[in-house]
């Protein structure tokens, strides 16, 4: 009786012992979602800008590599800033320029590039937006261009930011259709294409 007592105790607690690994199994399953939902990558935030006469360039813009330009860029747009602006450089082979003078009363970023000592690998192939700025690394404000060729000599000195996913050969037929007066890529200012609006999607 003694021997069936000691065995039956033994017996409920190996019993014991698999229902808890069972229970740890589980636990370790319904774990994992929680850990994913940690993670730090941030969505990508997506804008639609309307070019009068040319149509919708769609853009996907990357907070992962440049938080601080994406989040100019998108607080801008949301205010409505870009409405009414024109692209006022443009190079046909190489990029559209659009946004406010360098002049405007804006407070400028920080510039999120290799030289300057932020890591960003968004390279400038072709239909990538990247910050506008003067020498000064950290002087971007509005202005943002859009390349239309490969452009990879600018990697590490600008702030690329996203890149366009539908819409590039309207970009191309802007830079194609312009007629600089200098070296620079300067527009007349009757020529320069109108942003209608700058609109955030998500």
């Amino acid at each position: 009786m003694k021997k069936f007592t000691i065995l039956f105790i033994s017996l409920i607690l190996v019993l014991a012992l698999f229902t808890a690994c069972g229970g740890n199994e589980s636990q370790t399953e319904t774990a994992e979602p929680a850990e994913a939902q940690t993670d730090d990558v941030m969505p990508l935030r997506h804008v639609e800008i309307t070019i009068k006469d040319y149509g919708t360039v769609k853009l996907e813009l990357d907070p992962n590599e440049a938080p601080v330009s994406v989040e100019n860029f998108i607080n801008l747009a949301s205010e409505g800033f870009y409405d009414g602006l024109t692209f006022h450089r443009i190079m046909d082979g190489f990029m559209i320029q659009g946004g406010a003078d360098m002049s405007a009363n804006l407070q400028p970023i920080v510039g999120e590039f290799a030289s300057n000592g932020y890591e960003n690998n968004i390279s400038h192939t072709e239909g990538v937006i990247s910050m506008a700025r003067t020498q000064d690394p950290n002087s971007a404000t509005s202005q943002f261009f859009i390349t239309v060729a490969d452009d990879t000599f600018l990697d590490g000195n600008y702030a690329a930011f996203g890149r366009v996913t539908e819409g590039l050969d309207i970009c191309k037929k802007i830079a194609k259709d312009a007629q600089p007066t200098d070296d620079n890529g300067t527009i007349p200012e009757d020529q320069q294409p109108v942003i209608e609006s700058v609109v955030v999607i998500d």
